[in-house]
C-alpha cells in the first residue's frame, strides 16, 4: 500500500458573506492555505518513501490543520499507522478519510485491517469487500487485488472458525431437541406402539430424514477438499479471477498473467500459443465458487 500522491480536488475557499460572493483576498488567502498544506504533504511523503514515519505523520497532521476537509491527508497518515501497527489510529483516520470520500480503497482496505486486528471479522469483510470491488474497478495493479483478497479471505475463515464450534453445539442440542418431540408426538398420539408395524415405520423414516438434514448441515460446515473444478490448474488452490483460454483451461488470471510474462506466450497445459488479449472471464465458474464459498466458509483458509 502506497502513500497517495494525486493532489487533492477539493480546496477550501472563504466566502466574504458581506459582499455575497468571493472575494479576491479570501480566494488567494484560500489558495495559500492549500499550497501549504500540498508542501506539507510532499514533505510528508518523502519522509515516508524514507521510512521517517514519525516525521511524516508529523507532516501530515500539518496538512490536515490546514485543510481538514481533504481526505488523502486523512488516509496518507493512516498509512503510516497501518506500518506501526497502530491500529485505534488506523481506524480512526482511515474513518475520517472515508467520511470524506467513500471512495478511496485504501481506505476501505485500511479500516478493514484494522477491524480484524480487533476480531471484529464480519465488519472487516463488508469493508475488504467494499475495497476489493473498488480496485476491480479502477487501473490498480493485479498486486493490490491479491492483497485485499488475502486479507479478506483471512478475515472470511477467521469468522468462521470463531463461531465454528458454537453452531455445531447448537446443531447438536437442536438435533437432539427435534428428536424428544418427535418421539413425543408418536408417543402421545399413541402411533408408537409395538403392535403398529405401520407407524413404528412411519416414526423410523422420520428419525431417518431428521439424521440425514443435520447430517447435511454438519457436513456443509466440516472443512474437506475443495473439489477441483473449483481450483486453478497453476496453483491448486479456489479460483479468485478465473479465466478461460482457447484451449478450453481455465486459469487463475494473476496466476496466468505472470506465466504469460515471465515464461512465454503459451498455454501451460496444452502448450497452445496465447496472448493476454484471448482470455475470456469465466463467470460460470465464478458464480460457482461464490456459491461455494457462500455455504463452505472454512474453504477461505486454502488461499
Amino acid at each position: 500500500m502506497g502513500i497517495c500522491l494525486s493532489t487533492p480536488s477539493k480546496l477550501q475557499t472563504k466566502l466574504d458573506t458581506e459582499g455575497g460572493g468571493f472575494s479576491m483576498a479570501a480566494a488567494e488567502d484560500a489558495a495559500g492555505v492549500a499550497r501549504q498544506a500540498e508542501l506539507r504533504r510532499a514533505e510528508g511523503n518523502a519522509c515516508f518513501r524514507k521510512d521517517r514515519l514519525g516525521a511524516a505523520i508529523d507532516c501530515y497532521t500539518e496538512a490536515i490543520a490546514l485543510c481538514p476537509d481533504v481526505a488523502v491527508y486523512w488516509m496518507n497518515r493512516a498509512l503510516c499507522h497501518f506500518r506501526r501497527k497502530d491500529w485505534a489510529r488506523v481506524e480512526e483516520d482511515s474513518r475520517r478519510a472515508l467520511a470524506l470520500d467513500g471512495a478511496l480503497f485504501k481506505g476501505h482496505y485500511l479500516l478493514g485491517c484494522a477491524l480484524l486486528e480487533k476480531e471484529e471479522c464480519a465488519l472487516a469483510a463488508k469493508e475488504l469487500e467494499k475495497a476489493l470491488n473498488l480496485v476491480k474497478s479502477s487501473n490498480s495493479t493485479d498486486k493490490m487485488a491479491e492483497d485485499i483478497w488475502q486479507v479478506l479471505a483471512k478475515a472470511k475463515y477467521l469468522h468462521w472458525e470463531k463461531h465454528s464450534t458454537e453452531r455445531v453445539w447448537k446443531m447438536q442440542s437442536l438435533r437432539e431437541a427435534c428428536e424428544n418431540a418427535l418421539q413425543e408426538h408418536h408417543f402421545l398420539s399413541g402411533t408408537l406402539s409395538e403392535d403398529s408395524d405401520r407407524t413404528t415405520n412411519e416414526y423410523s423414516e422420520q428419525c431417518k430424514l431428521l439424521s440425514e438434514v443435520f447430517t447435511k448441515a454438519v457436513h456443509d460446515d466440516t472443512p474437506g477438499d475443495v473439489p477441483d473444478y473449483l481450483c486453478c490448474q497453476i496453483t491448486f488452490e479456489i479460483f479468485r479471477d478465473p479465466v478461460i483460454t482457447p484451449s478450453g483451461v481455465t486459469y487463475e488470471r494473476g496466476i496466468l498473467l505472470e506465466h504469460l510474462r515471465k515464461v512465454g506466450n503459451f498455454d501451460p497445459v496444452t502448450r497452445e500459443p496465447l496472448k493476454e488479449h484471448q482470455l475470456v472471464p469465466n463467470l460460470a465458474i465464478k458464480e460457482a465458487v461464490q456459491a461455494y464459498l457462500k455455504d463452505h466458509s472454512w474453504a477461505y483458509k486454502s488461499n
